[in-house]
């Protein structure tokens, strides 16, 4: 029976390989794979890579990393000292083969190099990274601005912290309520059983007011053939009343003190 039921999983995974494979109009610009077009989730269809299970926010930050001079791996990433938050194994090998020295965190993950609050890390010193990466992390964090200053006590001058983040689409404010506890009501307000809160459009100047000057990377930062080969933008656009659509990816330069900010976000035009 178990070796019946292997083969029947193995038939279902090499036909589904098989038809999403081709034709090949799409491709995961994290892992390479092409084919027809990616799995969908809970939400969103066609978005999830089926080959590395990459989404919208990882396939956004590495088309940045690719194209955008001021953003690229080279710059970023190669030779520098880095603090990835909740890290996907996928991404991890990237920059573990790029940085001089590369540190996995998290909060209850016992498989990281801490196991470590992001909003209080003692044992982290200050001016101790070159760039620190936190892909949806911030929305499980109690106190995420508290988060925000410790990124930037422990970021290098100059360094940069990666964030993405759940934004409910026209939200202006960010929405959070500590009476909301249990995982049914986070579920119905947030998205998601472990989600403290969902984001809005003033998102940016909240990390600005914590000593950073933001450039906000989104689909638009790309060309329309970008867009569509690499799925940076949902094909099908998402009715659900928490949904993000519109994802972004912010990189936020540490200034050397907060008063020194004196220009505002902008969204990131590629010349690409």
């Amino acid at each position: 029976m178990r070796k019946t039921k292997r083969f029947a999983r193995r038939v279902i995974s090499v036909c589904r390989s098989a038809f999403y494979s081709y034709p090949q109009k799409v491709q995961c610009n994290v892992c390479g794979w092409t084919g027809r077009s990616f799995l969908s989730d809970s939400w969103h269809e066609g978005v999830n890579c089926p080959n590395c299970n990459m989404g919208i926010r990882h396939r956004l930050l590495f088309a940045a990393l690719q194209n955008i001079d001021e953003f690229s791996i080279e710059r970023l990433i190669r030779g520098k000292t880095i603090l990835h938050f909740a890290p996907e194994e996928r991404i991890a090998r990237i920059y573990k083969r790029e940085a001089a020295a590369y540190i996995t965190a998290d909060f209850l993950r016992t498989d990281c190099n801490l196991q470590v609050d992001m909003s209080d890390m003692p044992q982290v010193g200050n001016d101790k990274f070159d760039a620190v990466i936190a892909l949806d992390v911030l929305e499980h964090v109690p106190d995420y601005q508290r988060a925000l200053e410790e990124i930037h006590r422990v970021l290098s001058p100059g360094g940069f912290a990666i964030l993405t983040v759940p934004q409910k689409d026209n939200l202006l404010v960010t929405y959070e309520d500590p009476s909301i506890v249990t995982e049914e009501d986070r579920v119905k307000h947030f998205g998601q059983r472990d989600h403290l809160r969902i984001f809005g459009e003033d998102f940016p100047s909240v990390i600005e007011g914590k000593g950073f000057v933001v450039s906000v990377v989104d689909e638009s930062s790309f060309s329309e053939d970008a867009q569509k080969r690499n799925v940076l933008f949902p094909p099908t656009i998402s009715n659900h009343p928490l949904a993000t659509n519109h994802r972004k990816a912010f990189f936020c330069k540490k200034a050397s003190q907060p008063s020194a900010i004196t220009e505002r976000y902008a969204t990131f035009q590629s010349s690409n």
